[in-house]
């Protein structure tokens, strides 16, 4: 379980929080804000019942807190009870914090309120308890030795983190001083530092603070187990040579998702005049969305329907409920049925087990078999007889320099798999690292031509080819590689040499700019949103200054290699598309007495004489004289199918008249002849039941072209799918 925290932010609202120092165009209470929207949103990003905060406003206009009668807590105001924070309460703390006119207000005595609404929350519980105090330190405080004593003494007793973040404060390690500051800002600041240093706190400047956000949270995930169970070498039931470990197996790496964005729609007339209390968008794998009475959005549930075809029903399709569907395996073009009480028939009955099959050295391993992303296994917690025995399974791989081979069935009934296990050995722990290793069905082995030599027919060896790099290009690519070094190419806090892209700096991009966007607006919902932050863009090109000095590299090879600037592919030919003409401008084709009108098409070649036509044609009906010329070819070819076996030649046909449509942006030529091409399979006009050719037409994608495929078609994506 996640562990409990509750956190009071204390932001000064005083008249000198308007002001605007340090050259930044924001004033010091925009500057503060932005860490405090940061913090309070990123806590409710979490979604977590156990991550409370409140929100107490210092230097207010009025007092609004339990010991306001009191003359040192005056101007002090509660504007968030230290609760879980929705989106709709959100909005409403952002609108009450504001500007004050006013500059009175103890800093002290705000941290005493704090200190209280912790303490009526949290009682004698388990808590994460934490005080952030944002203020520019202009206001004096009272600072009365005995109150705080009081103050260090609870702090400590309760075991409270204190972090106090002043607006230009002096900080010497991240090189901030502030020149002619205020004696009473100086003296204020020394108090703060002897409140943090007494109770264990913290003191910063808020200017390190704002620059440390655009450093990406990670986020700790609480390890699950994939496995629990033995581990074995051999059979121990059968043989005491045996072994068999107590072992649990932990994901090591997992990709971490961006979060995923739900449907919703404008809440309607009627839902907005309902006693609703909640509402709830969700979709497959997002997230809840609570409180939707405070916004206008309503949930988005999603239906799905069955349909079959039926001649009898309106428009040839009949609903089915879905517990009237059985499963089906698809076997050549039939589907095998198998009930629902036989279908464990098709399942391998297993038993949860980890199992050593043999051993490979080290050099044997192909690095690309690994499938999966990795896991360790450790021996069971609280069992030192399993650690011990797994210690010395790990030593020994690691001194003879192999990996183990093991079948994996994490759970009953479950598919087997076979794993890989690397011995792991760190200085405060050990484990078997294992990724998963393909099945022999799971290897894809295709063959290539060599780089490196041209192989004729006759299999001659060519060693000296135009295809082939020459000698100077392998030289002038060698050195270009090499100038472009990442490895080396970094320095250290000392000025040596490192690695330019740690793992440990290097962030996913995707995530944490979706993450930044949503965060920002959740408060500001008209403005936009700023800029990814540096660290997640830095490593999107290469460093500019190992570009300069790899320009004379680059220059070379280009030279080696010959390049030169391929001009743009045009995306889609026109209807009155301009030809390529010879340079000497003389019509090839009459010289050579072809005859370039081609009027009609013939079924022993119908798809060249069907694209010369479409060459040729100078008008839509031209076109559409192609096509249906193509069309009876095809009706015919199918009439006179015995069986199948004109199919393929006919899909292919299809194929070529539905490619030329669409790049001719004619689609609903394309589209008249298939549905009519529909009809008349349904209906039997072309050589009897053609139904499994219209299944074949269907798994060969040659249905309607829609908007999606050209622009020009007046089908929608939906409609194409249903017909």
């Amino acid at each position: 379980m996640a562990e409990k925290e509750a956190t009071v932010y204390i932001v000064d609202v005083g008249a000198s929080m308007g002001e605007r120092n340090n050259g930044r165009t924001q004033t010091d209470l925009d500057f503060a804000l932005t860490y405090v929207w940061d913090k309070i949103t990123s806590t409710v990003a979490l979604d977590r019942k156990t991550a409370m905060l409140g929100v107490i406003g210092l230097r207010t206009d009025g007092t609004a807190n339990e010991l306001g009668q009191e003359e040192s807590f005056e101007n002090i105001s509660v504007l968030q009870e230290i609760s879980n924070i929705l989106l709709p309460d959100l909005k409403q703390l952002h609108s009450k914090i504001r500007l004050s006119q006013t500059v009175n207000g103890d800093a002290i005595s705000a941290i005493v309120i704090a200190i209280q609404m912790i303490t009526k929350q949290c009682k004698k519980l388990k808590y994460k308890r934490k005080i952030v105090l944002i203020t520019d330190g202009k206001a004096p405080l009272d600072a009365d030795p005995d109150s705080v004593a009081e103050i260090t003494k609870k702090i400590t007793q309760d075991d409270m983190e204190l972090v106090i973040l002043g607006v230009d404060f002096d900080d010497s390690d991240f090189g901030v001083k502030e020149e002619d500051k205020h004696p009473q800002k100086a003296q204020n600041e020394n108090t703060f530092s002897s409140l943090a240093e007494s109770c264990g706190g913290v003191v910063g400047t808020l200017q390190q603070a704002v620059e440390e956000l655009g450093m990406p949270r990670l986020k700790n995930t609480r390890p699950v187990p994939s496995y629990k169970g033995h581990l074995n070498l051999g059979d121990p039931t059968a043989y005491d040579s045996a072994m068999s470990i107590d072992v649990e197996r932990y994901p090591r790496t997992m990709v971490r998702r961006p979060m995923a964005a739900s449907s919703y729609v404008q809440r309607s007339d009627e839902l907005e005049n309902g006693t609703q209390s909640t509402a709830t968008v969700v979709a497959d794998g997002d997230t809840e969305m609570h409180d939707a009475v405070a916004s206008d959005l309503t949930h988005v549930r999603n239906s799905r329907a069955y349909r079959v075809l039926d001649e009898r029903a309106p428009g040839g399709k009949r609903d089915v409920d879905r517990d009237e569907l059985a499963k089906g395996f698809e076997y050549g073009r039939t589907a095998v049925h198998i009930s629902a009480t036989d279908e464990n028939v098709t399942k391998l009955e297993t038993q949860a087990l980890l199992e050593i099959i043999g051993f490979i050295p080290w050099a044997n391993y192909d690095r690309y078999m690994s499938m999966s992303v990795s896991n360790i296994i450790v021996g069971q917690r609280t069992n030192t007889k399993a650690t011990m025995a797994l210690s010395s399974l790990i030593h020994a791989l690691f001194e003879v320099e192999s990996y183990a081979i093991a079948r994996l069935v994490p759970k009953v009934d479950k598919p087997p798999v076979i794993l890989l296990l690397a011995p792991s050995i760190e200085v405060d722990h050990e484990g078997l690292l294992d990724v998963q290793i393909p099945f022999t069905e799971d290897v894809r082995s295709y063959r290539f031509p060599p780089l490196d030599r041209v192989v004729t027919v006759s299999g001659k060896v060519i060693k000296e080819h135009r295809n082939l790099p020459t000698e100077s290009l392998m030289t002038a690519m060698s050195d270009y590689v090499d100038e472009m070094d990442l490895s080396r190419f970094g320095r250290d806090d000392d000025g040596n040499p490192s690695e330019y892209m740690p793992m440990a700096e290097t962030f996913s991009p995707i995530l944490h700019r979706i993450d930044q966007a949503v965060r920002w607006r959740a408060v500001h919902p008209t403005e936009p949103v700023p800029p990814p932050h540096e660290i997640l863009t830095r490593y999107s090109n290469p460093p500019e200054s190992l570009i300069s000095q790899s320009k004379q590299q680059l220059e070379t090879l280009i030279s080696a290699a010959n390049l030169k600037k391929v001009p743009p592919k045009v995306q889609g030919r026109r209807r009155n598309r301009n030809e390529v003409k010879p340079l000497s401008g003389l019509d090839v084709e009459a010289l050579l007495g072809g005859d370039r009108k081609k009027s009609k098409i013939s079924s022993q070649n119908a798809i060249p004489d069907f694209r010369r036509m479409l060459n040729s044609a100078e008008s839509v009906e031209e076109m559409q004289s192609a096509a249906k010329q193509l069309g009876s070819i095809i009706e015919a070819r199918l009439k006179a199918s015995f069986g199948d076996i004109a199919y393929p030649q006919t899909l292919e046909e299809i194929g070529v008249m539905r490619e030329e449509m669409s790049e001719m942006e004619e689609p609903g030529i394309y589209n008249d002849f298939a549905i009519g091409l529909k009809r008349k399979l349904l209906s039997e006009e072309l050589g009897g039941n053609r139904k499994d050719f219209w299944w074949e037409f269907r798994k060969s994608k040659l249905g309607l072209i829609d908007k999606k495929a050209s622009g020009s078609s007046d089908v929608t994506e939906e409609d194409a799918k249903s017909s």
